[in-house]
């Protein structure tokens, strides 16, 4: 599963919370390419509800907050 912040911001939209069924159906109802349905797919089988898209990719970093670390980074 790989994520990027382009096949994430899909998900900015998103009936949250949802199941994995749900995003499933959301990313296809508007057109999101077809690696985000992939990585979707690729979640555990349950009725787990998803809060945010930060439980699905534990990683990522609102594109406010990803300049922020980037600079961070930079100073170290």
């Amino acid at each position: 599963m790989i994520w990027t912040l382009e096949l994430a911001s899909y998900l900015n939209d998103a009936p949250w919370p949802a199941t994995k069924e749900e995003l499933i159906d959301y990313a296809d109802r508007i057109g999101a390419p077809l690696e985000l349905i992939q990585n979707l797919n690729e979640l555990e089988d349950s009725e787990e509800l998803y809060e945010s898209i930060e439980e699905i990719w534990l990683e990522y970093y609102p594109p406010d907050l990803q300049d922020l670390i980037n600079e961070d980074e930079l100073e170290q």
